[in-house]
C-alpha cells in the first residue's frame, strides 16, 4: 500500500481503526475474529493502528498490545487519552489524568512508546493548551513520539499548536459528514497537521447491508444517533442505494468508493475505517489502489448533500462533547 505523512511518520494510506473489535458496534468479538483481523491487515499492507484507552475500557488497547505487540516495528501506534478516569468513562483533559492514562495505556499496549497520542475529546473546564502541554511533557519523557487532537475545531486546533507541535486532527469524515469541509480540513492545510479520517464509510450505513434499523439495536451505539432512527434511516438507507450505484459505475464496492474520494480530496487525509470482518478489512485496503473514473467525485457531490442526508451525526448529549465546526441543520 502507498504511505502518505502524519506527523514524523509515513503510515499506510488507510490506516485501521481497531474500536469495533472492543467496543461501539454491539458485541465484543472473539478474540479468533480479533486477531484474523489484526494480523490479517498487518499482511495487508496496514501499518497504521489506531485505538483509546476508551474503547472497551481498556480491552481494545491490551488486544492490540498482545496481538500486535510481536510486531511491533512493523507499524505506528496510535492511541487516546482524556475521555477516561481510572478505566471509568469521563471526559477529563486534568494534565495529571492524561499522564496516568499513557501509563496505564504503555502497559496495556505492551510498549514503551505510543507513536501518536491523541487528546480524545477537549475538556472544556482545561484550557487546551494546558491538556497539550500535558501530552507535550509526555513526548520530552519519551513516552509518546507525538501529538494529536480528535473532534476539536479549526480554532482549537490552532491554539493548541501556538503550545506544541500537533501532528494529526481526528474527526469524523466521509461522503455524507463534510465538516472537516467548514474549517479543520483547512487549518489542517495551512498548519502542516494531517486530518485522520473516522467512520469514513458513514459509520456503514454507505458500505450496504444496512437496510432495517432493527439490524443495529442496543448495544450498537449508532442506535442512539439520529441518522440510525426512524424515518432518518429510511431515507439515509434509500441514499445508500443510491451511493451504491455509482459505487458500480465506478468499478468498486461502496465502502471502496467512500475511501477513494477520501484519498482523492486531499493528500493530507488518512482515512482509518474500522471492520470485525477479515474480509471487509482487505475489501478496505485495496481501495488505496483505486483511481476514481472522470466525473464521479461530481456525482457524489450531487447526491450526498446536507439536504439529502436525514438527520445531524450526534444527539444532543453526543454534540456536547464536541468542538467540530457545525454542518447546517445541526444543534
Amino acid at each position: 500500500m502507498h504511505t502518505r505523512k502524519v506527523g514524523p511518520f509515513d503510515v499506510s494510506a488507510i490506516g485501521l481503526g481497531c474500536m469495533s473489535l472492543s467496543h461501539g458496534y454491539g458485541p465484543i468479538r472473539t478474540r479468533e475474529q480479533s486477531e484474523a483481523v489484526l494480523l490479517g491487515a498487518l499482511d495487508a499492507g496496514y501499518t497504521f493502528f489506531d485505538t483509546a484507552a476508551l474503547y472497551g475500557l481498556g480491552h481494545n488497547e491490551t488486544l492490540v498490545g498482545e496481538v500486535l505487540g510481536p510486531h511491533r516495528d512493523r507499524f505506528v501506534l496510535a492511541s487516546k487519552c482524556g475521555a477516561t478516569v481510572g478505566g471509568v468513562r469521563e471526559i477529563n483533559g486534568d494534565p495529571a489524568v492524561l499522564k496516568a492514562t499513557c501509563e496505564a495505556s504503555l502497559r496495556n499496549l505492551k510498549t514503551d512508546v505510543i507513536d501518536l497520542y491523541y487528546l480524545h475529546r477537549w475538556d472544556r473546564r482545561v484550557p487546551i493548551e494546558d491538556s497539550v502541554g500535558a501530552l507535550a511533557d509526555l513526548v520530552a519523557e519519551g513516552k509518546i513520539r507525538a501529538i494529536g487532537l480528535s473532534e476539536v475545531s479549526g480554532e482549537t486546533l490552532r491554539l493548541a499548536c501556538a503550545a506544541a507541535p500537533i501532528a494529526a486532527l481526528q474527526s469524523e469524515y466521509s461522503p455524507w459528514t463534510r465538516n472537516a469541509e467548514l474549517g479543520g480540513l483547512q487549518a489542517c492545510r495551512e498548519l502542516g497537521v494531517a486530518y485522520v479520517a473516522f467512520s469514513p464509510v458513514g459509520r456503514g450505513m454507505l458500505a450496504g447491508g444496512l437496510t432495517d434499523p432493527a439490524q443495529i439495536g442496543p448495544p450498537d451505539f449508532r442506535s442512539h444517533m439520529p441518522r440510525f432512527q426512524g424515518e432518518a434511516f429510511t431515507a439515509n438507507a434509500r441514499l445508500a442505494q443510491a451511493f451504491a450505484g455509482l459505487a458500480r459505475e465506478a468499478g468498486c464496492t461502496p465502502a471502496q468508493l467512500c475511501l477513494a474520494w477520501l484519498l482523492d480530496r486531499d493528500p493530507i487525509v488518512v482515512p482509518i475505517p474500522g471492520t470485525a470482518d477479515p474480509d471487509h478489512m482487505r475489501e478496505n485496503a485495496a481501495a488505496a489502489d483505486i483511481r476514481l473514473p472522470p466525473g464521479i467525485a461530481a456525482k457524489i457531490d450531487a447526491l450526498v448533500t446536507p439536504a439529502t442526508v436525514a438527520g445531524p451525526r450526534y444527539n444532543a448529549t453526543q454534540q456536547s462533547t464536541v468542538d467540530t465546526e457545525r454542518a447546517p441543520g445541526e444543534a
